[in-house]
């Protein structure tokens, strides 16, 4: 019998992760704090960020070379945590 796989990824891969907040001023800085904690080969210079409409929001994509669904995970949780995040995809 075979064991279910835990995810559907290969590893390691390039996996875009997407990031939204209210626009304020280091947001994006602070993004990508948290994403180098996990990802330290991250290069900031690779952020894609997209204001809303009116503005009030930010929308930033960090793609991370993931090297295992624990390391995504923990991304996620500490994104998810942080005060200025509403949203994260």
């Amino acid at each position: 019998m075979t064991q279910p796989q835990e995810t559907l990824l290969e590893f390691p891969c390039a996996f875009p992760i997407k990031m939204m907040g209210e626009t304020r001023e280091g947001f994006a800085e602070a993004m990508v704090e948290v994403v180098r904690r996990h990802a330290p080969d991250f290069d900031a210079a690779q952020v894609e960020m997209r204001a809303s409409t009116g503005g009030k929001y930010l929308s930033l994509t960090c793609t991370v070379n993931a090297t295992s669904k624990a390391q995504l995970d923990d991304l996620y949780r500490e994104l998810s945590a942080h005060a200025w995040v509403k949203v994260v995809l």
